[in-house]
Order: structure tokens, then C-alpha cells, then sequence
């Protein structure tokens, strides 16, 4: 059992290894692939891990869940990664919950989640990179606002049952103050949704609103103090994709390290030779330092410590040069054959990918973190 987790820990991740493992390994992404599957997830997948309990590890128990913490959310993460499972799990079950759980807007919609018959999608960016910068709309019209503007990058954002959107209420663009969010459910009239293919075969919506009249009490938070709660949501969901880029790097160096043991070169097993066991060591270690970076900025939010934002961007940072490098060696010492589509390899390298960007890249943390130091 490793030390870093407990006892009822690691019965979590024994549960996961095995529900993930057999509902929904590497094959069933393919097979939603193959069938160029146009929501983008399983539903009765989805119904299956609140049936297990997952969707509401974070859910306080007097709302029903499970009142567990982000280590635990981190647990079921790293193995939809390993798997490479669709799943809204993360923008649903992790990020979104975050958001609403100080919220009226949380008896509205934790039974759903609860029920594995809601899914959520965070309406955040509105560039070709994750920023800070919000230039999105939202003016006051009779008791409530319109929001007029667009967002892109929306994972399950066509599908969704419930938007979180950040939309300007006050200032310009690149003000840290006059930020809203807002609870948008998915029949509000005037919002359009173009789903597009990400590298990983996903579903990512570019959504346009054009006046979407919401009411008052769609407000999550305060009016133009916004900020906080989306401070709030974007810290779990950096730490859960960084979870889940350790489950997609740690498949895609146990399936090459397994690959090092079959395969043989001039009579030989290419595993027995010394350059690759050097790489396969460098994978390794690259790997745990990520993790330990990982399991520090999950058990700061859990401990609600102020120092729980920088460890979030140390973690996704660490997370993503880990596991571009474990995806990249992988395809590597697989030789031509990792290129192809019929080894599952490649696969690895086109989610982490996709997961590297989401949230901020490695470029985006490690400029948060000089800032941060005054730089």
C-alpha cells in the first residue's frame, strides 16, 4: 500500500482500479472514437459512477455525498487517466461542485450529479489560450442579466446540463474585480453550442450567448466578486487534471516498460539494454516528483491553507512535463509502431496533450508562480 494513502484511501483506489479498469479501459474510448460518437461519454457510464459513489466524493454529506476531499477526488482521476476514459467527471463532479457548494445553486443541482444524470461544463475561456481575462457581458436587464459574448475550449459544453460561466459585470477585460458566475442551464434561449474534435477525439463546444436572460438567483457568489468562487473551481480542476496526467503518464510508462520486456532487438530484449533502462529510470522519477507535487496541492485545498494556489500550479506544471515526457518516450521506444492507431500508445500522447492545455499549460503556471514571487 503506498504511504501516502489511508486506509479507506486506498480501498477507494482499489475500487476505481477495478470499476474503471473493466466498465471502461483504453477500448472503450476507441470504440466512441470508431463511432465517431456524438456526445462525446457514455451516459449509462456516467449513471455507473454515481452508482459506485465517485460523483459525489466531494459533495458535503448534508447535501448526500460522500464529504471526501480532493486527495480522494485525485484517486478516481488518475484512473480515468490511465484508462483514458471519457468522462465529465472532472468539469462535473470536481470542478463544478466546487463552485456551487457555498451556492443556493447546490440544491438545484447536486441531485442530479448525485444521480449521475447531470453534467456540468465550465464556461471560462474566451481566447486560444487559457488566460485570466474576461471580456464577456453580463448586464443588468429587469431582475436579472443578459449575457452577451462567447466562450471556446467548453469540454461536454453541447451536451451539458448546467454552464457555469464567468461573464464581466463591472470593469474591462483584464480587471482581477468585476468578474460574476453564473449558473446557465442548458435550455436558456439565445445560447448556441458548435461542438468540435480535440486532438484526443473529445468534444469541446465553442458556445456563443446571444442576450441569454438569466434571473437573479442564476448568480453564483456575489455580484462582481466572482472572482474568489472561480478561483475557487479553477484550483480543483487544475488539480484534477493534474491527477488525471499522472494516470495518463503512468499507463503510457507501464505500457512501455512492458513493451522494453517483450520486445527483442538483434536476439536481445530491448529492456535489457542500458540507454533504455536509463530513460525508463529518468520516467520514473520524473513521474513520483510530479506526484508528490500532485498528492501536496490536493492536501492544501483540503486543509483550505493559503498556500494551496501556488502547490495547484507547481502541481499542474510538474504534471505536464511529466507526463509529456513519460507519452513522448513511450511513443518513442515503441519505435514506428507507436505512430500508428493500432497500438494504444499514441493515445496517451494526444490526451495528455489536450490535458496539458486545459486549465493553463506548464508555460501559463510557471509565469503564475514568478508573478506570484515578484517577479
Amino acid at each position: 500500500m503506498p504511504l501516502y494513502l489511508n486506509e479507506e484511501q486506498t480501498m477507494l483506489r482499489d475500487a476505481a482500479q477495478q470499476f474503471v479498469g473493466e466498465a471502461a479501459p483504453v477500448s472503450h474510448m476507441r470504440g466512441l472514437r470508431d463511432a465517431n460518437d456524438a456526445t462525446g461519454f457514455s451516459r449509462d457510464l456516467w449513471k455507473q459512477f454515481a452508482e459506485m459513489g465517485f460523483t459525489g466524493i466531494l459533495i458535503p454529506e448534508g447535501d448526500g455525498g460522500l464529504g471526501l476531499g480532493h486527495v480522494e477526488a485525485g484517486v478516481v482521476l488518475e484512473e480515468i487517466g490511465r484508462n483514458l476514459t471519457p468522462s465529465p467527471f472532472l468539469t462535473t463532479a470536481v470542478a463544478a461542485v466546487e463552485a456551487l457548494k457555498g451556492s443556493a445553486q447546490r440544491d438545484r443541482w447536486f441531485p442530479g450529479i448525485l444521480a449521475g444524470e447531470t453534467v456540468a461544463a465550465l464556461a471560462i475561456d474566451e481566447r486560444a489560450k487559457h488566460g485570466d481575462a474576461i471580456a464577456m457581458k453580463a448586464e443588468r436587464s429587469g431582475n436579472g442579466f443578459m449575457l452577451t459574448g462567447a466562450k471556446q475550449f467548453v469540454s461536454h459544453g453541447h451536451v451539458a446540463d448546467l454552464l457555469i460561466v464567468a461573464a464581466r459585470t463591472a470593469g474591462s477585460p483584464e480587471d482581477e474585480g468585476g468578474v460574476t458566475l453564473f449558473a446557465v442551464p442548458k435550455d436558456a434561449a439565445g445560447m448556441t453550442a458548435d461542438p468540435q474534435r480535440l486532438a484526443d477525439s473529445s468534444l469541446a463546444a465553442r458556445i456563443a450567448f446571444d442576450g441569454v436572460a438569466v434571473d437573479a438567483d442564476a448568480v453564483i457568489g456575489d455580484v462582481d466578486g466572482g472572482r474568489a468562487v472561480l478561483d475557487t473551481l479553477l484550483n480543483a480542476g487544475r488539480t484534477g487534471a493534474a491527477a488525471e496526467m499522472l494516470g495518463v503518464g503512468g499507463g503510457a510508462m507501464d505500457m512501455t516498460v512492458q513493451y522494453l520486456k517483450e520486445r527483442k532487438q538483434f536476439g536481445a530484449l530491448i529492456g535489457s539494454f542500458q540507454a533504455l533502462q536509463h530513460r525508463a529510470a529518468h520516467q520514473y522519477s520524473e513521474m513520483e516528483v510530479a506526484r508528490a507535487a500532485v498528492l501536496k496541492a490536493q492536501q492544501l485545498l483540503d486543509a483550505g491553507n493559503d498556500r494551496a494556489t501556488q502547490a495547484v500550479s507547481v502541481a499542474k506544471a510538474m504534471a505536464g512535463l511529466a507526463s509529456t515526457l513519460a507519452v513522448q518516450e513511450g511513443v518513442q521506444m515503441h519505435g514506428g509502431i507507436g505512430m500508428t492507431d493500432e497500438y494504444d500508445i499514441g493515445f496517451y500522447m494526444k490526451r495528455g496533450r489536450v490535458l496539458a492545455e486545459l486549465f493553463g499549460d506548464t508555460n501559463y503556471h510557471a509565469d503564475a508562480l514568478a508573478q506570484a514571487a515578484g517577479y
